[in-house]
């Protein structure tokens, strides 16, 4: 294990033993949830997702476990830090609010020995496909990762998600071209 990610690592295990002993509908999310998957871990943040009514509650049960919370402008996450590492907590994704039923997809996996729900590969790719537009058209970060767990892809059903999103669709045709859908 590398030393530089043992504080990400903390937060992580942190946040999710909070959510489950105060029994807080959650999972994990973004880029440690692909990496539960196959994928690079992450070296940056830790990201989880909450019902959008039970917010102030995954606020509350964080800050009373040890974290530091702070309120974003934006108004689809707030920002969670335990000993410096932030965690982001979403409870709308592109504009969607987090339900029962994005949550009822998540897998339930060991993770750094918690039990614990992880969204799928498939919802993971496509929120971070939808995300990309004219000011944020970064491939860079996605191509390890679905290189990572591309064989754990619906690609027909990333497509038809993502179809309305000419930069993801981009995206999908350069990992066709590199026969990442195969």
């Amino acid at each position: 294990m590398c030393p530089e990610r043992t504080p990400l690592r903390n937060a992580l295990r942190a946040a999710a033993s909070a959510f489950k002993a105060n029994a807080q509908s959650f999972a994990l999310a973004g880029s440690y949830a692909l990496w539960v998957y196959g994928a690079p871990e992450p070296d940056h943040d830790v990201d989880f997702v909450v019902p959008e009514p039970d917010t102030e509650s995954a606020a509350k049960i964080l800050g009373q476990n040890g974290f530091d919370i702070e309120r974003t402008p934006e108004d689809w996450l707030f920002k969670a830090y335990f000993d410096g590492v932030l965690v982001d907590v979403l409870h709308r994704i592109n504009g969607v609010p987090v339900d029962s039923v994005l949550l009822a997809g998540a897998v339930v996996r060991d993770v750094l020995a918690i039990s614990m729900p992880v969204l799928t590969p498939n919802a993971v790719i496509t929120q971070k496909l939808l995300t990309l537009n004219e000011h944020h058209c970064d491939f860079a970060p996605l191509l390890p990762a679905v290189r990572a767990v591309r064989e754990q892809l619906d690609w027909p059903r990333i497509r038809e998600l993502a179809a309305e999103n000419d930069f993801a669709m981009a995206f999908l045709e350069l990992a066709a071209r590199l026969r990442l859908d195969r």
